[in-house]
Formats: C-alpha cells, structure tokens, sequence
C-alpha cells in the first residue's frame, strides 16, 4: 500500500507522545492511561520501528523495586514479541516537584546530586534496553528572574553534570552517546541552551565532546523565530545530528506537538528533503502530541499520519530533485557555483591578493544586474510539494 511505513523508514515514537492523557494546564485528562505495553503493540502495527521512553514512563517515580522488575520485564517481552527496538531513552528531570528549579543546575545542591542519579540509573536500562542514544532535554534549567540563577555558575554546573555523564558511559564501556535537546521557554521562562546554536557551542567545551550531539526538536526551533531546516543544516554540518524530534508548530507561541506536517508545510518539506538529502541514518522520531480532543482510535491516526506525511514529503522531495527542468533552475541560481570552494585548487591567499579579476577589474555593476532566478526555482518546489507538476 502507498505511504505505508515499514521498520526500513526508522520511524519512532515516545511512550510520552501516543501515552499523553490530553491533561493540560487548563484541563483534566481525556483519555485513558495507556499500557505501555499497549503501545508498544498498537505502534508495531502501524508500522514502526522503534519506541523511546522516561524512566517515569516506564516505571512511576518511587515504585519499589520489584515493582520495577515486573514492569521492565514486561516491557522487554513486547518488544521482543513486536520487533521493536529502542533507538533512544531519556529521563524525566522536570515533573516531580523536586526539580521546580532545575536539576543539573538546581541551586539546591542536593538536589543536583539526585538528578545525576536518578540519569545514571535510568542510563543502565537505557543500555540494557538496547539504546545507543541518550537525550537531555533542561526543561526546568531556566529561570523567570534575573536574580534567581546565576547563568554562568549554571552552566558551570551544567557542564559538570555532562562531564560526569560522560565519565560514567566511557568507564562503563557502553555504546551511548548523548543528544542535547534545546527549547527557548516552556516550562521555565527562559530555558538554558534554547538553541541548536547554543547546544553546539556549550558542547565544544565539555570533556568528552565527541560523545554529545544535538536532538533538534521542530516546534523548539519555531518557537525560537528561527528556520528549522537551517538549524538541522548546521547541526549536520557540525557533525553533531545525533537524533531528531519531528512534529508540527504553527509560529512563535506555546509548544504545540502538532503531528509531523500540520502547522508549516513548507518548513516540513524542505526538513525532509534535507534529512534524506543528507543521507542521515537516524531514527524519525515523531515527538507530538495527540490532540486532547482525539479519542484512543483519534490517537491511532494521529501517529500514522505524522508516518504518512513524512513518506508523502519524501516522495514529494525524490521528485523534486529528479526534476529536469529543477535541475536547470538550480543551475540558473548558480547553485553548483556555491559548492565550488571560493579559493582555486592550489591556490592561496596570496593568490587572492594578486588577482585583479577578483577586485580591481570585477565589474560589481554587471554582477549586480544578474537575477538569481529563486522564484522560478522555489515555485517548481511548490508546484511537487502540492503534487501538481507533471
């Protein structure tokens, strides 16, 4: 069947996403808990290929230790019954009362030392769950005052959490790297690392920083003003797209969790014809949120779709590039000049220097005159993306 998704198109999904109850900040929950057992099997059926998960999700925040056992086991023996695997984990720093005010960079000591447990822990089912990657998102590791954090100490204390996480892995022996997950605000006023940008930069100046990427989310970025796709861009460039959250945002407000392709289209479609462009390899994982509206079969379609608008997207994108009369228009918007490095091969700067071409005779008027001929090109891309160019 078309745009029907298979385990090869590495899709996956949170225990979090399918899971959410509809509670928000203004309304009770409209759903059931579900199992996540359950979701387990209703998201093999649909066609994925993995599934993510808290330490929360899984076990409830102070459940005894056997009560861990059973639920973990549990767990295991859907997945190995589904052929799901588990491309990522990552622990839930932000709903106990306990981290009100952050937990790496809490300042309540005490409290930090438990966060860093509390990962640690969660680390060792990660691993033992077959997980390779491991995601960090500060939702509470921000502050709504000036004076109330201290940001350089906190992102002194930032980097000694990661350092130590890092320490932990390597001392291990696990196959585990780390992907920072930025976002503005929301919970907090004003998150930490709300950037791509800023992940990459703090991670330059950690330990270890080869064993730490980036987790871009979509509406994170959005939220941000900024331009998805470019930000992913530089990620990729750097090196350092370790694992990537996809859903929809409609602009610069709350977090909305829509499902992948709803809100900026355009913006979904360029994302994806550069992910798969790119050759990048990791899990699509879909991090949204079924409308508190939906019912239990409402959240069943709301996860296949955000599948099917990516397998859409794809195909729109594998057309375009396949596209003759593209090829010539990106020819026209010379962007087969721009992949040519602006120095000649051999040359130097002091060959640049001594070139009258480059400077003294280049004729800024006539170069001035030329059109770039984007619109041509951005209309062809309309044109796939509606599915109206022959």
């Amino acid at each position: 069947m078309r745009y029907r998704p298979t385990p090869e198109d590495r899709f996956s999904f949170g225990l979090w996403t399918v899971g959410w109850q509809g509670r928000d900040p203004f309304g009770d929950a409209t759903r059931r808990a579900l199992d996540p057992v359950e979701s387990v099997r209703r998201l093999a059926e649909l066609g994925a290929y993995g599934v993510a998960f808290h330490d929360d999700d899984l076990i409830p925040s102070g459940a005894p230790e056997t009560e861990r056992e059973s639920r973990v086991k549990r767990f295991r023996q859907a997945l190995d019954a589904t052929g799901l695997v588990v491309p990522m984990a990552t622990t839930n720093l932000f709903t106990h009362p306990v981290f009100k005010d952050g937990a790496f960079t809490a300042n309540d000591r005490d409290v930090r030392r438990y966060a860093l447990r509390k990962t640690i822990r969660n680390i060792d089912l990660a691993v033992e769950l077959g997980a390779r990657t491991y995601v960090a998102w500060g939702g509470r590791e921000g502050a709504e005052s000036g004076a109330a954090k201290d940001v350089r100490s906190a992102l002194d204390r930032m980097k000694e959490a990661f350092d130590l996480l890092g320490e932990y892995v390597t001392t291990q022996g696990y196959e585990l790297r780390f992907a920072i997950e930025p976002k503005p605000n929301e919970p907090r006023g004003d998150i930490l690392l709300p950037t791509v940008g800023h992940a990459l930069a703090f991670i330059e100046r950690l330990e270890r920083p080869a064993l730490y990427g980036v987790n871009p989310e979509v509406g994170h970025e959005q939220m941000a003003g900024l331009n998805v796709p470019h930000g992913i861009a530089q990620a990729l460039w750097a090196d350092k797209l370790f694992h990537i959250d996809l859903n929809g945002q409609s602009g610069v407000k709350y977090d909305q969790d829509l499902r992948f392709g709803a809100g900026d289209l355009r913006s979904a479609f360029w994302l994806v014809d550069l992910l798969e462009s790119a050759g990048y390899a990791g899990p699509r994982h879909f991090d949204f949120k079924p409308p508190r509206t939906e019912d239990l079969d409402g959240v069943w379609a709301s996860a296949a779709g955000c599948m099917r608008n990516y397998l859409i997207l794809k195909e729109r994108s594998a057309a375009f590039r396949a596209d003759p009369a593209v090829r010539e228009a990106l020819r026209a918007a010379r962007l087969d000049e721009l992949a040519r490095p602006t120095l000649g091969e051999g040359e130097s700067l002091a060959g640049l220097l001594a070139d009258r071409t480059a400077f003294e005779d280049f004729d800024a008027e006539t170069a001035a005159a030329r059109g770039m001929a984007f619109e041509q090109l951005d209309q062809l891309a309309m044109d796939h993306l509606l599915g109206v160019r022959d």
